[in-house]
């Protein structure tokens, strides 16, 4: 039963509120442009449901940060839509509401509409290019760093152009909105810089806002200077010193210095310069250096003697060969330097007529220890050549290198060390053949000789044995027949030898005596046959080469 009362307490109260003591309006709801243009004119729209009947609504719109400042407001009868117009400002951005009221009617509490964002946007212009690095001229390998700076405009994207060229992409460059940084700079990234800035209303319209180029230099740095010097007479001698850098952006300030002297220095818009000396031949005047800068680096060259000495001594004359595809001589370089001399000048000569730079068949090639004059081989190019030097800074006779006769044919034939050479090997290989047949031939005669003189003796010795055997006259008459031939290459048969064989054929006779007279009649025309037969055999094989 408590809970009962408590139940129909509340509705009561409810009931009361809703009829005699007020009500609550329902929520709104705001309606309007998602992005806006500064300066122009927007309708909202904000609306209740279920509004009170016979009341009058007020609409106010406020920055949901500031409710203290109405930025338009609109009275609408009950079911009525409330148009609210607002002239867009840039402080209009952010989140906008809309409050709803009873006009003159306090007991009902006001409602607020969600919130609706509203983009402001503002046109760019006045795009420039700011260094903020401060110099528009900065040196190799500093940093760069550029802005791109507009007077107006939000939600702006920014791309950048390199004498009217976008910077390519990927870029080496640092790009971040509108900055552009350039680290390490080169001469290379020299050139006229612009940016463009760009935004956006609603994807539709779009606004753009280029600034004007602004010429960035990125100054080379100067290299290392070389230092030559020219030889020149004016009633006196003097030199040019020349300063020569192959590197660096101008103005370039040149320095000279005798040892620790200052001789003079001046600021020119090229790579080089010279100072004019004076100078006295074949005496050593020092030291000289030439020094370069063109920022906060200094450089300097090497130390060179100023030293001049007159052409003088001996000139040398050689030159070398080029060989084509038949091996023939096409081409020749001539070299030509003197003894001695600080500043010679070259000249080559022809039957005694001067080659001057470049010709049909040759070409003048200046060095400063020397000249090399190359030829092509033909028959404009048969004479006599030689080369005179002289010093390039006065008209005194020169000195001449011998003389040498040039012709195509002349080149080209054997020389006579070479025929005499080949020639000699020829006979050697010639002669050491003919050597070697002989010595071949020699040692198979005597090997045959050799071999037929042992092959007679075993011969012999078996007829001794044979005859011996029929009968003591027919022994006696053995005995003293040659049955030993003697050796050519011998000779003779060495004596000792012949006396083993005579006792051993005197033993073979003693031995066969007991054989009856028939039996040795008998075998004697076979035993003929044999031997006739071998002893035919031994000259076919004789008489062969």
């Amino acid at each position: 039963m408590t809970c009962f009362r408590t139940v129909i307490v509340i509705l009561g109260l409810y009931t009361c509120f809703q009829e005699t003591c007020g009500s609550v309006l329902g929520r709104p709801r705001l309606v309007g442009p998602l992005d806006a243009l500064v300066r122009t004119v927007e309708d909202f729209h904000c609306s209740i449901q279920n509004n009170p009947v016979n009341e009058s609504i007020l609409y106010q719109i406020f920055r949901d940060e500031n409710r203290s400042k109405v930025l338009g407001f609109y009275s609408a009868l009950s079911g009525q839509v409330a148009v609210i117009p607002l002239y867009i400002i840039p402080s209009y951005e952010g989140y906008l509401v809309c409050v709803a009221s009873i006009q003159n009617n306090t007991d009902v509490q006001p409602s607020v509409s969600p919130r609706h964002h509203l983009r402001v946007v503002v046109p760019v212009d006045g795009a420039e290019v700011v260094v903020k690095t401060g110099s528009a001229e900065i040196l190799e390998g500093q940093t760069l760093s550029l802005l791109c700076r507009i007077s107006k405009g939000n939600y702006v994207s920014y791309h950048w152009l390199v004498d009217r060229k976008r910077l390519p992409q990927p870029s080496p460059y640092h790009h971040r909105n509108e900055e552009l940084i350039i680290h390490r700079a080169v001469p290379q990234d020299s050139g006229a810089y612009s940016c463009v800035a760009t935004n956006q209303l609603n994807a539709t319209q779009t606004y753009i806002s280029q600034s004007k180029p602004r010429n960035i230099m990125v100054k080379e740095l100067v290299s290392e200077p070389e230092l030559s010097f020219t030889m020149m007479r004016e009633g006196t001698y003097f030199a040019l010193v020349k300063c020569e850098s192959l590197k660096g952006t101008p103005p370039i300030t040149f320095s000279l210095y005798n040892g620790t002297e200052l001789v003079d220095n001046e600021t020119v818009d090229v790579r080089q310069f010279s100072f004019p000396i004076t100078v006295d031949l074949e005496r050593h005047m020092g030291w000289l250096q030439c020094q370069a800068e063109n920022g906060d680096r200094v450089v300097h060259s090497k130390w060179v003697p100023m030293h001049v000495v007159p052409v003088g001594g001996a000139v040398w004359m050689h030159f070398d060969t080029s060989v084509g595809e038949n091996f023939s001589i096409v081409g020749l370089r001539f070299y030509c330097s003197v003894e001695r001399g600080t500043s010679p000048r070259y000249r080559w000569f022809l039957n005694g007529t001067a080659l001057e730079d470049r010709g049909d068949f040759y070409w003048v090639e200046p060095q400063p220890k020397q000249s090399i004059l190359l030829l092509s081989v033909g028959r404009e190019s048969s004479g006599t050549y030689h080369c005179e030097v002289s010093n390039s800074f006065d008209n005194q006779t020169g000195i001449r290198s011998e003389k040498k006769y040039i012709d195509k044919e002349v080149l080209n034939q054997l020389p006579l060390t070479v025929k005499a050479v080949v020639f000699g090997c020829f006979l050697f290989l010639v002669s050491l053949v003919t050597t070697c047949c002989f010595i071949g031939c020699f040692y198979r005669n005597n090997q045959c000789h050799v071999e037929k003189s042992m092959l007679d003796l075993r011969l012999g010795l078996e007829m001794h044995k044979i005859m011996a055997a029929d009968n003591n006259d027919h022994d006696a008459i053995l005995l003293g027949h040659p049955c030993f031939m003697v050796a050519e290459y011998d000779n003779k048969v060495d004596e000792k030898e012949y006396m083993e064989g005579e006792e051993l054929v005197r033993a073979d006779k003693d031995t066969y005596s007991d054989q009856g007279e028939s039996d040795s009649i008998d075998e004697w025309p076979e035993i003929q046959q044999e031997l006739k037969k071998t002893l035919e055999d031994e000259d076919d094989l004789l008489d062969e080469p």
